[in-house]
């Protein structure tokens, strides 16, 4: 239906739109929140960039492929992974622009897909189901990595070898090592995250597959029980193989918070609520790293142990609340706290390679504490200022829109979203020909010549979120460019939440 808007209207919203740039009493120039739009109308498909975001994943996918897969330009690969070890480790997620599956970052990705389920999901409509499929591919995966007890299967593919070679999935010939955390080389970081995706993905299913979800329960606690006893860091027993690719740099206090948060809430325990209240101080709970990534889960498991206190009313998890205002005091400008930065154009910058899972993931925790604080009718006060949840959920929205388009360069980060988006993304299945185009092997070095080339991408790896602009919101769209150019899984987890909050709240779903 086509909008009509009578004279008097648009100056109405004229005067509305000059007085919404004052934002937080900056001038227009100078706000790192300026709007492109007017925000009341939606001025992005967001159900449009739910839907190509869910199926990124399906381009990331390893193992045998169902016939039901919509990104038809990948085949099936590393169909004998696992068997360096005689385990069966086919399947799963590889995490980026190259063929390694590495557990650590796939473990990080099933927790945020999982927890954007369990908060938007009741709004997602049709695209619910793909994104459960989404969930359950890693799922799948991560209970084949924890079959065996007091071991997890950490990593297939060297990541050394791998990176040496540009190739396709299918093509691949470089060793597929297996490596594995154990009592004898533990790895606390990587086993705690295992157990809050298992814990987390127990939610998704308890409905729609309540023997499955009872399967991903059982087998969190147990994983879990694993990286609280015999506790180390993964990056020390295995540091050739997982350093400097996904090299733990925060510690593994994070991710036992972390985890044992996902349990509490999956299982309703008494004991994991005990390890919270006796272990959180320990572990990190009042820390001020402002940081939520596939390496420090402080934030996240600050953000959700708040829920328990202001909707679930658990007071001795009231510190939570305080902790949890902190980081969002950090990323307000113009209070006491702040201490996020922004580029002039106004996109959160926390650094240089792959910012954009930190939009992402930042983006999720505003909307998910905007909707515990609406349900518990809270606040959170910076200093002097009151921030309400309305606020919250505005800052997320101008992070996600930025990402959309809404930005200096009018460039989409999202691969097939909008007219224009990046052409030559750090992705070796996309960059190389399909093997549907060119069914004879590429060889390991021969690929390289289409790494360098200046040609778009033959292959559109549709709903890739890549590492993003730098600070000063420039984006050279360069395939060796792999800090900017490059997507990853966990980049993409968080902003499908968002996506279902924001398709829903503009009418769109």
């Amino acid at each position: 239906m086509g909008l009509r808007l009578s004279l008097f209207t648009l100056l109405f919203l004229l005067s509305c739109s000059t007085t919404l740039l004052l934002t937080n009493g900056y001038p227009a120039h100078n706000s790192p929140f300026r709007h492109y739009h007017h925000p009341r109308f939606a001025s992005h498909n967001y159900r449009d960039a739910l839907t190509k975001s869910i199926i990124f994943f399906e381009g990331q996918r390893s193992g045998k492929l169902p016939s039901n897969q919509r990104m038809t330009w990948r085949r099936d690969s590393g169909l004998s992974d696992g068997s360096a070890m005689n385990v069966d480790l086919v399947g799963g997620y590889y995490d980026a622009g190259d063929n390694v599956k590495f557990g650590f970052p796939m473990a990080f990705t099933t927790t945020m897909l999982s927890w954007s389920v369990i908060e938007f999901g009741g709004l997602m409509k049709g695209e619910l189901q793909n994104a459960k499929e989404a969930i359950r591919w890693a799922t799948d995966y991560l209970l084949k990595a924890t079959a065996h007890p007091d071991t997890i299967y950490v990593q297939v593919g060297d990541a050394n070898k791998d990176h040496s070679c540009w190739e396709r999935p299918e093509d691949m010939d470089t060793p597929r090592s297996v490596f594995k955390i154990d009592k004898n080389s533990p790895g606390s970081e990587v086993a705690a995250e295992t157990a809050a995706a298992l814990a987390a993905a127990s939610l998704v299913f308890r409905r729609s597959d309540p023997t499955y979800s009872k399967l991903l329960a059982r087998r969190a606690m147990r994983v879990f029980e694993f990286a609280d006893k015999y506790r180390g860091a993964y990056s020390n027993g295995l540091k050739p193989f997982v350093c400097p690719f996904y090299c733990d740099f925060s510690g593994y206090q994070d991710e036992l918070l972390w985890g044992a948060a996902w349990l509490h809430r999956a299982t309703k325990n008494p004991t994991y609520l005990n390890y919270i209240q006796v272990n959180g101080q320990i572990l990190g709970a009042a820390e001020y790293d402002n940081t939520f990534g596939w390496d420090n889960k402080h934030v996240g498991a600050r953000i959700l142990l708040s829920k328990a206190f202001l909707v679930q009313k658990v007071q001795s998890l009231h510190d939570y609340k305080g902790h949890a205002d902190n980081f969002i005091c950090s990323l307000i400008p113009g209070v006491p706290s702040s201490s996020a930065q922004y580029t002039p154009g106004g996109l959160l910058f926390k650094m240089s390679d792959s910012n954009m899972q930190y939009v992402t993931s930042t983006s999720f925790l505003l909307l998910t504490y905007a909707k515990y604080l609406t349900s518990s009718h809270n606040v959170v006060v910076c200093g002097g200022t009151t921030v309400t949840p309305k606020r919250l959920r505005a800052i997320a929205k101008r992070q996600v829109d930025y990402l959309l388009g809404d930005n200096p360069l009018r460039m989409s980060y999202m691969v097939g979203y909008g007219p224009r988006y990046p052409r030559r993304v750090h992705h070796r299945g996309s960059s190389l020909p399909s093997v549907a185009a060119h069914p004879a092997k590429i060889q390991c070095s021969a690929g390289f010549s289409f790494m360098k080339s200046e040609s778009p991408n033959p292959n559109i790896l549709l709903g890739a979120v890549i590492g993003g602009p730098d600070l000063h919101d420039r984006f050279p769209d360069e395939r060796s460019d792999y800090e900017q150019s490059e997507p990853a899984t966990y980049i993409n987890a968080p902003l499908v939440g968002s996506l279902a909050y924001l398709a829903h709240s503009f009418g769109q779903l």
